[in-house]
């Protein structure tokens, strides 16, 4: 059934207008003025903003971790994605060594089949690299339409790769037009940091952090962008959480290297002091890289409002506090990294950005949509709102108050980080492909109505440069 969305506040990465939208069969028809409601269903938007679908690039759902498995599947993960004004999700599949990568993502799509609410994609992790792994890279890319590659930098004897896998798969992305993605922390030294915390009975959740210090971030992301000028490639530094990791981004996108930074809300409202709570409920904060000193929260806000970071991800990666983080009771090592966030990523930054002048409505629809639709393939088909695209859409309301609680949200866990925060604006309803999936705040969708997508390669959306030949001193 043909709908027109009117009276509402058009919001992209770079206008802001009042016009009404035509859908049919799934997609933008029409934007204009007074178009013609003839057999359409006619929805009234008065008052509200008209954002283009959020597109969340980090999530981990149903993702074994630490001997257990994160709490929120592909189901609820994206019911409560749908809920927070996310249309689109890019998950991360893990490999496993010596294992045909098709495996890994067969696994994956037998998670999402006929789970996922809204449209959802997949990155590819990359544990090793050799001739076999180099020459399925091709088929992934064709066939499956992945087009991002993650290389962990941390999580020693678990997700690790040293630094000939990270610069290998960084000159075989520039050939076959893929983004590398990478966890930026130095695993080899938190290693040799935890072991010393254990051995002075340092047990805490707050030493989670006290061993993952900012230098330690800094100093992989600066290592993992001056490769990324070497290889002539392209990277993209998830979870950014530190000024020092700004810092060399910055540095290397001023020396003309193509680095991308993403950080979470986690880090622009939460601060270290979080995992000291009493009674082991700092262990509901253990994700990584961890917490820092509330110090690092203005450079993130200001690293977005400058361009310095280009989109917002939740790191989604949900465990209970009993049951499952307290796994760790009487060591931090042993309780699972992640945290509940996918639901209340566009809200937090809505409020905590727009509401308090850190960052424009223009900036917060790139951060939360278009950027990170055009650095992984989907644009122009998700991130804007323009003719041809798909309707994705969220109707939000930008004076709603309410309370972040977990006897309120739509995850599967027993805890939200977030837990009392205070904000202002709501999506009200949302549309995945012109149907709604929250209407008026209630969930009015389908398990299974999403549909997996196979992305564009990198540098082929509309709007991101292809790359070209930089000189980098060596």
């Amino acid at each position: 059934m043909k709908k027109v969305i009117k009276n509402g506040t058009i919001v992209t990465a770079s206008d802001e207008y009042v016009a009404d939208l035509l859908i049919e069969e799934g997609t933008i028809a029409a934007i204009g003025k007074n178009l013609p409601e003839d057999g359409a269903e006619v929805i009234d938007a008065t008052g509200l903003y008209v954002f283009p679908g959020g597109i969340d690039p980090h999530t981990h759902l149903e993702m074994p971790f630490g001997g257990t498995v994160s709490k929120d599947d592909f189901a609820t993960g994206t019911k409560a994605a749908a809920f927070g004004g996310t249309t689109t999700v890019i998950d991360f599949c893990l490999t496993n060594k010596g294992e045909p990568l098709q495996a890994a993502i067969d696994r994956w799509h037998a998670k999402s089949q006929d789970k996922a609410v809204i449209d959802y994609s997949f990155h590819l992790m990359i544990g090793e690299i050799n001739d076999q792994v180099l020459e399925q890279l091709p088929s992934v890319i064709d066939d499956e339409g992945i087009t991002s590659f993650k290389v962990f930098m941390a999580y020693k004897n678990v997700f690790q790769a040293d630094d000939e896998t990270l610069f290998r798969t960084l000159v075989a992305a520039k050939d076959l037009g893929s983004l590398v993605m990478v966890h930026a922390e130095n695993g080899d030294v938190i290693e040799y940091l935890t072991k010393q915390a254990l051995a002075n009975g340092q047990t805490d959740p707050i030493y989670h952090a006290k061993t993952r210090p900012s230098e330690i971030e800094g100093e992989a992301t600066g290592r993992a962008a001056q490769l990324t000028g070497l290889a002539d490639s392209q990277l993209y530094v998830v979870h950014v959480s530190c000024a020092e990791a700004i810092e060399k981004i910055t540095e290397a996108r001023q020396k003309g290297i193509q680095v991308y930074g993403e950080t979470c809300p986690q880090y622009l409202v939460l601060d270290e002091t979080y995992l000291e709570k009493p009674d082991f409920e700092g262990a509901k904060y253990v994700w990584s890289p961890p917490l820092r000193e509330k110090s690092h929260q203005e450079a993130l806000w200001n690293a977005l409002k400058a361009g310095h970071l280009q989109t917002l991800g939740s790191d989604q990666c949900s465990f209970d506090f009993v049951g499952q983080k307290d796994l760790g009771k009487g060591d931090f090592t042993k309780i699972p990294n992640g945290g509940p966030i996918i639901e209340d990523r566009v809200s937090i930054l809505f409020s905590e950005g727009v509401k308090k002048g850190r960052i424009s409505l223009q900036q917060f629809v790139d951060l939360t949509s278009t950027r990170a639709a055009k650095l992984f393939g989907l644009f122009p088909k998700k991130g804007t709102i323009s003719v041809g695209a798909d309707a994705d859409l969220v109707l939000f309301d930008p004076t709603i108050e309410r309370v972040i609680s977990a006897s309120t949200h739509h995850m599967a866990v027993d805890y939200n980080p977030f837990e009392g925060m205070n904000i202002t604006g709501e999506p009200v309803s949302v549309l995945s492909r012109g149907e709604f999936v929250i209407r008026e705040k209630a969930f009015v969708g389908t398990e299974g109505d999403g549909q997996y997508i196979k992305r564009q390669k990198f540098g082929t959306s509309d709007s991101l440069p292809m790359k070209t030949s930089l000189q980098v001193e060596v």
